[in-house]
């Protein structure tokens, strides 16, 4: 079985996340609101059944654990709860981050990850880790992402993040980088191979025969003529212009500040921006509880709520479940998209 592929049926995998965070009780909520809903899919979480069983009595989520020993038995499972993967456990401190926590999540980071390019997992779903945390058990990945690119035999600059909402995508060509640097970094093939990377993406795994692309201009007005930079015309124009002779529908460069209104945004299927905050700042203002951190370019499905640990709050019931559900809503429906492609 080649990476990515699954058998028919297969469940996707939870993966905990730091448990000083957020993590378990959005995974709790997400899971009680969509069975609430009728909409939760084939699922299991990579470890964690008594963590997960004391979060929900502590904070008084109505969300049943049902330990399973293989993903094969979500399926059934899931009608008395929420499947959980036994084997791999421990304790939860909301708000105080611990090496043994580091260590379970990056467990069951690493649990769901094989469980995916084994095929026994349709795709995976990754709460929130502390970085911070993880590099004193020896993490030395500046994200889950690259992680989960060299988990699957890829260089890293093939797994490209765009963040998704009911009625916005964008993607940054430049991420967690100083915007000094964002400038120097830009260029043609850059802009080339992040946009093919995404028109597959989005035809693959959301059905989009025919992407459109808008690019976005790094400078106020598009450089307003070479008064406030070069780069639209010296970089960003000829990269849109060599997408267009492959037949990509990209156009631009359109100012930032022009972008994202509501009659641009039925324009295109995804925007590439140019660096970190201007993809960022319109997705959470405008669909921060629905927003989706959606990698492309691996052979594996995987997606995670566009928020953080949120140490600050974790275990006070404040956590909002709202952006995990529609992680696990869109990582079911893009597993639904590929099997169909690929039938």
């Amino acid at each position: 079985m080649t990476p990515g592929s699954s058998s028919p049926g297969a469940p996707l995998a939870i993966t905990l996340g730091d448990p000083a965070g957020i993590g378990p009780e959005v995974i709790l909520g997400a899971w009680a609101r969509l069975r609430a809903e009728r909409r939760a899919p084939p699922a299991f979480v990579a470890g964690g059944p008594e963590l997960l069983r004391n979060a929900a009595e502590r904070l008084g989520i109505d969300c049943p654990i049902v330990p399973i020993a293989e993903p094969a038995d979500a399926q059934f499972a899931s009608a008395a709860g929420l499947p959980v993967m036994a084997g791999l456990d421990g304790m939860s401190s909301p708000g105080h981050p611990t090496v043994v926590g580091a260590r379970l999540a990056l467990g069951s980071l690493q649990w769901g990850a094989k469980l995916v390019l084994s095929g026994e997992a349709a795709g995976l779903v990754t709460a929130p880790i502390s970085k911070a945390a993880l590099a004193a058990v020896g993490w030395d990945y500046p994200g889950q992402t690259e992680f989960l690119a060299e988990a699957c035999g890829r260089p890293w600059r093939d797994a490209v993040m765009m963040l998704a909402g009911p009625s916005l995508r964008t993607v940054p060509l430049t991420v967690h980088v100083a915007l000094a640097e964002v400038p120097g970094l830009i260029s043609e093939g850059l802009i080339l191979h992040k946009a093919r990377i995404v028109v597959e993406g989005l035809r693959r795994n959301f059905g989009v025969l025919q992407p459109r692309l808008a690019i976005a201009a790094l400078n106020p007005h598009a450089g307003e003529g070479g008064q406030f930079g070069d780069e639209e015309a010296r970089i960003i124009a000829p990269a849109i212009a060599a997408l267009r002779a492959e037949g990509i529908d990209a156009f631009g460069p359109v100012p930032g500040d022009a972008l994202f209104t509501p009659r641009a945004r039925a324009g295109y299927d995804a925007a590439l921006c140019m660096y970190h905050d201007q993809a960022l700042i319109p997705l959470k203002a405008l669909e921060f509880d629905e927003g989706v951190n959606v990698t492309l370019g691996l052979p594996i499905i995987r997606t995670s709520p566009d928020h953080g640990t949120a140490f600050d709050i974790a275990g006070k019931g404040l956590a909002d479940p709202g952006a995990m559900a529609a992680a696990i809503s869109m990582a079911s429906g893009m597993a639904e998209a590929r099997a169909s492609a690929d039938a």
